[in-house]
């Protein structure tokens, strides 16, 4: 099975409750990404403004840092939008393997509207679909479509990582 995952996609397309469910499948332990964020990304998305590469890079290299000392494998929950922000998490742990979670961009924003107590506002949704970059042929990973239940969504990654 393959040891370090990023569940990745843009805001509210289910990182953290898939994570959860397939660090349940799996017995890899999930972090958030989220909660690695610098407070000055958070204030700063919080306040309506994307976040720039500057900004992500010590985060992602910290997230891939995270992962290259987890012997034993884990899963984060990252959106790793673009290939240059995923090969800044596969400099620290080559073996990375990504599931992006897709969905359309009016599913994505009708569940980001009615989510509560997240610092990312709707507005910043427009930004990350700009930067999205889907996985590369050579890049290991899988996507997914967030239309199935996050139960179904854990089950085919957990399927994917066992292949």
């Amino acid at each position: 099975m393959r040891k370090h995952v990023v569940i990745m996609g843009v805001s509210s397309c289910g990182k953290s409750t898939v994570g959860e469910l397939l660090a349940q499948h799996t017995g890899l332990p999930f972090r958030d990404g989220d909660d690695m964020h610098p407070a000055a990304n958070i204030e700063k998305m919080a306040s309506g403004q994307a976040l720039d590469d500057d900004d992500r890079k010590p985060w992602l290299e910290s997230i891939g840092r995270f992962l290259a000392d987890q012997e034993d494998g884990a899963i984060v929950g990252c959106s790793a939008l673009k290939h240059s922000y995923r090969e800044l998490i596969r400099a620290a742990a080559p073996d990375t393997v990504f599931v992006h979670l897709h969905g359309s961009y009016e599913l994505l924003k009708e569940r980001m509207s009615k989510r509560s107590g997240h610092f990312m506002p709707v507005s910043l949704l427009d930004s990350q679909f700009e930067t999205l970059e889907e996985l590369r042929p050579e890049e290991a990973g899988v996507v997914l479509d967030v239309s199935a239940t996050p139960e179904e969504l854990a089950a085919a990654a957990a399927q994917y990582l066992e292949s």
